[in-house]
């Protein structure tokens, strides 16, 4: 790797001007995974502190090229995935066509009254019981999505007792023979809310592509789930098929 300075002559802050030339070498010289030199090893490199290093660090981390490890470093991140939408998609499907190691873990579980919006896409009652169910969904161990999940609890009375994580619509075909359709998608860009930040493990003032869906019963069309899930938008490229 050839020795680089930065100036301080030409307006341009220290850290931005050691952000541009890493990201160039991480386009040239790494692949997904690599680590980066020591923080001590780039600060003497670019003649400049750890702070400033650090900060500099800080832009490419931000902007989804690079992934801190605690204890061990800083890492190249893949590019996006390329996460297709349909009438069937299933995410561990599309994942592991990709050949990465989906996994899909139960991380919030209650029985509520549904609210108004929930109960006008379930076609229940305000006020009916439904299921609670948050799940973090990983590609090889990294966090891509959260997703929050509504189903009547009149409709399948003991899912509660018997869903303890893994896919949710292999879960609902199996046990109770009701294969999901999606009917709506709906796509927009916020800011994580809640825990999603630390779920996801990114920066609170990043964006996530929010998707509100509905699934209906594939044989007559009864709406089964209103899921809303947020995806890390540095990791995530979402293609709609029509």
């Amino acid at each position: 790797m050839s020795l680089y300075a930065v100036t301080r002559e030409n307006g341009e802050a220290l850290y931005a001007q050691i952000a541009r030339q890493l990201e160039q070498e991480i386009a040239s010289l790494y692949s997904p995974g690599d680590f980066l030199p020591s923080e001590g090893v780039l600060a003497a490199r670019f003649g400049v502190n750890r702070h400033t290093l650090r900060r500099a660090i800080d832009e490419l981390v931000d902007a989804g090229m690079l992934e801190r490890h605690h204890g061990r470093g800083v890492a190249v991140l893949d590019s996006q995935l390329d996460y297709q939408i349909g009438t069937g998609t299933r995410f561990t499907e599309n994942l592991a066509a990709l050949g990465m190691l989906p996994t899909s873990r139960l991380v919030r579980k209650q029985t509520l009254p549904a609210i108004r919006r929930v109960a006008e896409r379930l076609h229940i009652d305000e006020g009916d019981p439904v299921y609670w169910l948050e799940t973090l969904r990983t590609a090889d161990e990294r966090p891509m999505c959260v997703s929050s999940h509504f189903i009547s609890a009149r409709l399948f009375p003991d899912l509660s007792s018997h869903y303890d994580g893994g896919s949710l619509h292999a879960f609902l075909a199996d046990r109770y023979g009701c294969r999901l359709r999606r009917t709506e998608s709906l796509v927009t860009a916020v800011l994580p809310q809640g825990d999603d930040a630390k779920w996801l493990r990114m920066p609170q003032n990043r964006p996530v592509l929010r998707v509100k869906s509905v699934n209906v019963d594939d044989r007559d069309g009864t709406p089964i789930e209103y899921a809303i899930t947020r995806f890390r938008a540095d990791r995530i490229q979402l293609r709609i098929n029509l």
